[in-house]
């Protein structure tokens, strides 16, 4: 029987809030508008580009949304390419439990608002490409809580949602897995609380990274 895992990237498997907040001030500094609190901008982490911003600026127009979202996009490739980046860390116990599960037979794959790029070159840094069997970017789907990623990671690994369990930190990632009908697992450590993972769909939260070797038994 196949099991499926899969993960979102930013706030579950990495913490990349740093990077994400510095080139979304940058953002907001090229359209002259003031930046929003990094709590804010935390809390879209997960969605793609273009939704993220219309969630920091409902009020502005369509074409605003989108130069914004390609400005965002230059600005974190600049922080990439001038050596600004900041480390993106593994969380804690998360390669454990990726070699743990692999080794339990579980197909694991990532589903996360990243464009194909930048989830390759995370992936690469960590040593994790092989590990992942399906990746789900928002270079080929619509924006979280949209189930499309899921359904395509289920279909490439022929796995049905029962089978099936959507791990993220935020309440997109549990609305998509709601909406899949697969399980909706929610991480306490990435940029969503606890409480806001139960009212998008989470169905168990865990609190630490070893709790979901636990959960996924």
């Amino acid at each position: 029987m196949t099991k499926l895992a899969v993960f979102d990237c930013d706030g579950t498997l990495v913490d990349s809030q740093a990077n994400i907040c510095q080139a979304m001030e940058a953002t907001f500094r090229i359209a002259d508008l003031p930046a929003p609190p990094r709590a804010a901008i935390r809390r879209i982490v997960g969605l793609s580009l273009v939704e993220a911003v219309r969630a920091l600026l409902p009020d502005a127009d369509d074409a605003l949304h989108r130069k914004m979202a390609a400005d965002y996009k230059e600005a974190f490739f600049e922080l990439r390419t001038s050596g600004a980046m900041t480390e993106e860390p593994l969380f804690e116990g998360i390669a454990a439990v990726i070699e743990t599960l692999a080794a339990r037979g579980w197909q694991l794959g990532v589903a996360t608002g990243k464009s194909d790029r930048g989830l390759a070159r995370v992936l690469d840094h960590h040593g994790l490409t092989d590990r992942f069997v399906t990746l789900q970017t928002a270079d080929r789907h619509p924006s979280k809580p949209d189930p499309a990623m899921l359904l395509a990671a289920m279909a490439e690994v022929d796995a049905t949602p029962a089978q099936t369990a959507m791990i993220g930190d935020t309440s997109f990632d549990m609305a998509m897995a709601k909406a899949a009908g697969a399980r909706a697992v929610g991480v306490a450590w990435g940029y969503h609380d606890v409480h806001d993972l139960v009212r998008g769909g989470a169905q168990v939260v865990a609190t630490r990274t070893a709790a979901l070797l636990e959960i996924l038994a």
